[in-house]
């Protein structure tokens, strides 16, 4: 029982961190890690041919005991070694490294020695010690679920307690102008952009990258406002109906920036209506003398815009290109905070290229345009409209999109009607909506997720000179091989 304990311990250890990974990465939001499992990839994590056979191994385990055993102690010997070899390589998801983690990590593999004690004491038998060690294997996704939603209040009663320290700071700065900017994409950029061209007349913080949740913008003002910041450029990102107005009553902005509305995130909001509401809370948290600015390039911005009552501007009329809109609703504001003409016209001139797109050097001296930041429809749209100003042949590698709720079948058309104007190749990672690009990309959308397989179709379908749009999450190792 020793020997099946130690092989069991390691290779349980790498799911558990595993599930805690991807709690972690749905930002510990039930409607998002529930969401992940419409995904095919989310889907595989349950019903894979693995968690099959040991539950055929469950039911099968009274009749044949003896076998079965025999059996059990070679699969874990086999996922033993496969542990190891992630662990040797580094290949192992797990959490960053929080407080919280490390609490729910360490609470994890607590429970989980506690389980072999447990058995060691009253299992009998190495037989019936074999079985429940499957069971436990088989129901560690939800009993890792259940810690982390155990543990939930007291996370709660943490960040209540981050949130009001920051809201008691935030107050202490009387003279602080704060300038809000949501939307369901562009946010990122147009913060990147404003803060930049800010800093050309006054002391300015901003939001660090995945830092526009109540928790992250909380830290941001107790770890790095300071007594000579004059201004806040604060995004801000939420889940559902309401999480902006709590935003803003952390932050307290003046200034409100309103950067496109789409489908994204309808999965957790439910309804286009509740994204458009959730993203608006913004403009309805300004004090009276605020300034509220929409992107003249959206319908529900323009809608929006119609019923605002405080001082209001539209920007971005004037774009040349997709996603210009974001520097030039910068450039709107720093206007009205007295930046000189001058160094409003420079940047223009300069700030061609969006935060998040990179262009790089790859294979064969393709182009690489590196955009696996952005997964938003709207961006993929921009990206591929982007591509077109690129000579040679223009390829797209991308997962279909998650989140989008009863809007995705309609977003994914719309992106195959899109490949089909632009591209020669589109390469799709994941399945889950890969027939209804397809049926608008035609021959154009190749459905391949495997990194080696998508590199060896580069290789022999592109030249020097041809582009390639890396768009979303994208394998990693792809990455590194193409550049």
């Amino acid at each position: 029982m020793f020997f099946l304990s130690f092989l069991w311990l390691v290779r349980t250890t790498k799911f558990i961190l595993f599930w805690f990974y991807l709690w972690q990465l749905k930002e510990y939001h039930i409607g998002r890690f529930l969401d992940h499992f419409n995904t095919e990839k989310g889907k595989g994590l349950i019903f894979n041919s693995l968690n099959v056979f040991k539950v055929f191994l469950l039911l099968a385990f009274p009749f044949f005991p003896v076998l079965l055993l025999f059996m059990v102690i070679f699969l874990y010997a086999f996922e033993f070694l496969k542990a190891l070899l992630d662990f040797s390589r580094k290949r192992i998801k797990k959490p960053v490294l929080t407080k919280k983690t490390v609490f729910l990590v360490l609470f994890g593999l607590f429970f989980e020695l506690a389980a072999v004690f447990f058995l060691f004491s009253f299992a009998g038998n190495i037989r019936s010690f074999a079985f429940w060690l499957l069971l436990f294997d088989v129901l560690v996704p939800v009993i890792v679920s259940l810690i982390v939603l155990i543990f939930q209040p007291f996370a709660v009663l943490m960040r209540n307690r981050i949130l009001r320290k920051a809201k008691e700071k935030r107050e202490k700065f009387d003279k602080l102008l704060v300038i809000g900017i949501t939307g369901s994409y562009g946010k990122t950029s147009t913060k990147e952009f404003l803060a930049e061209i800010l800093s050309l007349k006054y002391k300015v913080l901003k939001t660090k990258e995945h830092q526009n949740s109540e928790v992250g913008i909380s830290q941001c003002i107790l770890n790095d406002l300071e007594k000579d910041h004059e201004v806040f450029v604060c995004e801000m990102g939420a889940y559902n109906v309401g999480g902006i107005k709590l935003l803003c009553d952390i932050a307290k902005p003046k200034i409100g920036i309103l950067t496109g509305i789409n489908e994204q995130h309808m999965a957790t909001f439910g309804s286009q209506q509740n994204i458009i509401k959730g993203k608006y809370e913004l403009i309805e948290s300004l004090p009276l003398d605020g300034l509220a600015f929409f992107n003249s390039k959206n319908k529900y911005c323009l809608e929006l815009y119609e019923k605002t009552d405080i001082k209001k501007f539209l920007y971005g009329q004037e774009a040349e290109f997709s996603g210009q809109e974001n520097i030039l609703g910068a450039l709107a504001v720093a206007e009205k905070l007295g930046v000189p003409e001058h160094e409003l016209l420079k940047f223009k001139e300069t700030a061609s290229q969006m935060p998040g797109r990179e262009l790089k050097i790859g294979i064969k001296n393709l182009t690489v345009i590196d955009s696996t930041y952005s997964a938003n429809p709207d961006g993929v749209i921009a990206n591929l409209e982007y591509l077109k100003s690129f000579p040679g042949k223009k390829i797209i590698i991308m997962p279909c999109l998650i989140e989008l709720g009863r809007a995705s079948k309609e977003v994914h058309l719309r992106i195959g009607k899109k490949i089909k104007e632009t591209c020669d190749l589109a390469i799709i990672t994941t399945k889950e909506r890969f027939k209804e690009i397809k049926e608008e990309a035609g021959d154009k959308a190749l459905f391949l997720p495997e990194a080696e397989n998508i590199f060896q179709k580069i290789v022999s379908f592109c030249e020097e000179g041809d582009v390639i749009l890396l768009q979303s999450r994208v394998p990693k190792n792809l990455i590194r091989k193409l550049l």
